[in-house]
């Protein structure tokens, strides 16, 4: 597991601290995601981004222990959504899904965000957790945006869900993940970990630097 720095999170300039294993040479299992590549300045960046972010929305964010990073940087194949404990300076890195609008090619890269109705793009910014449901994708939570390049969240019905597209398997047979409709998808392993720890009243970040 990566460890990043409450202090460093939370100091002007603070940035991931890293110390994550090498890929495998031999295929990994299906139900084991890719291996995660080392840190680099891009990922110090969102950091800083997500740091602003909370400090930023700190009336609308009541628990503050815990948030999501999601980083777009990265190809679907890689774990790129940090689950980030502020207390004990914890994270996790976990496979998660981008919008087909942001992929028209389906390349695994995310190449664009949009806040626009019907483009089932992934939108940048940051989003406050709101109530778990079940929905056609099972147990699911919503999500609002707190920034103008997402504000349309609610209205877009971007949630957190779980889909059989996001899940290891798919890497495996694919080399990236399947696309969701905007929403941040995860595995079908993983789901109930990201709607318990990242329950209402938290900050998920998602950007691109």
């Amino acid at each position: 597991m990566a460890r990043l720095s409450r202090r460093n999170f939370l100091a002007a300039g603070g940035a991931m601290i890293a110390s994550l294993p090498a890929a495998a040479s031999a295929p990994l299992p299906a139900v084991t995601p890719p291996a995660v590549p080392p840190a680099t300045e891009s990922d110090n960046e969102l950091v800083m981004r997500a740091r602003a972010a909370l400090e930023r929305h700190q009336d609308a964010i009541v628990h503050r222990d815990v948030i999501g990073i999601a980083d777009f940087n990265v190809p679907s194949r890689l774990p790129r959504f940090s689950i980030v404990d502020l207390a004990s300076g914890r994270t996790e890195q976990l496979l998660v899904a981008h919008g087909r609008g942001s992929d028209p090619s389906h390349s695994g890269w995310l190449q664009s965000f949009s806040n626009v109705p019907g483009s089932n793009a992934t939108s940048s910014g940051a989003y406050l957790t709101g109530q778990a449901y079940s929905g056609i994708h099972g147990a699911s939570r919503r999500l609002a945006g707190l920034d103008p390049q997402n504000s349309n969240a609610e209205a877009r019905a971007i949630v957190i869900h779980s889909a059989w597209y996001a899940n290891p398997n798919v890497v495996q047979e694919q080399g990236k993940l399947g696309r969701s409709e905007g929403c941040f998808a995860f595995s079908q392993a993983d789901i109930a970990q990201v709607l318990e720890r990242l329950g209402p009243g938290r900050l998920i970040y998602a950007d691109k630097v």
